[in-house]
């Protein structure tokens, strides 16, 4: 099971050759994908008109969409935020430290082309899907 974040679908959707999109190309149908609602706002927000957004919406609602932003996650969220910044560490958004922290808590590897998260992973426990340079 491995989580995929916006900023790997976003690339993915405009034809970028990167090595985190050919590791989303290489898990596909392999592995069970999952999106999270952050996730699927964000990359719903940048489309530029509806018909885009329909279409995207309904590529991403063919893996499963989970809910990340609970209760008890925003409290291990900030959690998570006062340790890292014991260490020097500010995350840049709440999003980011809301998927990071559901995926410690839920202990899914994430995807991701973001260094809001590598901290997460050096720090928190954070398990990253490896990528190749």
């Amino acid at each position: 099971m491995i989580v995929v974040d916006s900023s790997v679908w976003i690339d993915f959707l405009n034809g970028r050759e990167a090595p985190h999109v050919s590791r989303l190309r290489a898990i596909l149908g392999v592995e069970e994908v999952i999106v999270g609602d952050l996730m699927l706002c964000e990359v719903l927000q940048g489309l530029k008109d509806e018909r885009a957004a329909r279409s995207v919406e309904a590529l991403l609602r063919r893996f499963d969409v989970v809910a990340m932003g609970s209760e008890g996650i925003a409290v291990a969220a900030a959690r998570n935020f006062r340790a890292l910044r014991r260490k020097g560490i500010t995350v840049r958004t709440t999003i980011d430290l809301l998927i990071g922290t559901w995926c410690i808590e839920h202990r899914t590897a994430l995807l991701h082309n973001d260094n809001d998260f590598r901290p997460m992973a050096r720090h928190l426990g954070l398990i990253e899907v490896p990528v190749a340079a």
